[in-house]
């Protein structure tokens, strides 16, 4: 699996961005990515060193449309513990 494959889009939301305070990093990540893979392909991106990497599963949500129920797909989120002292640019100026 590719770098780019592993990594799929940073996660921008409220806590995403309070914990990007504290060197914590969100991404959205391959369903069947492993921890060291993501470690491996930040580290490739963005050139900073992982300190962990914190993986979940992220259930999809039950939706209704008129009579059927369905529910939207489920994801995969890494969170990324940077180095102290290192940050991810990119994401600094989102």
């Amino acid at each position: 699996m590719e770098h780019t494959d592993v990594v799929i889009a940073p996660v921008l939301t409220e806590k995403s961005n309070a914990l990007r305070q504290q060197g914590k990093y969100v991404f959205r990540v391959a369903a069947r990515a492993t921890k060291i893979q993501i470690k491996q392909a930040v580290t490739q991106l963005f050139g900073v060193t992982v300190r962990r990497c914190t993986v979940m599963n992220v259930f999809g949500k039950k939706r209704r449309v008129r009579h059927r129920t369905g529910r939207t797909s489920g994801w995969k989120k890494a969170i990324v513990h940077v180095a102290a002292g290192q940050s991810i640019g990119v994401l600094e100026r989102a």
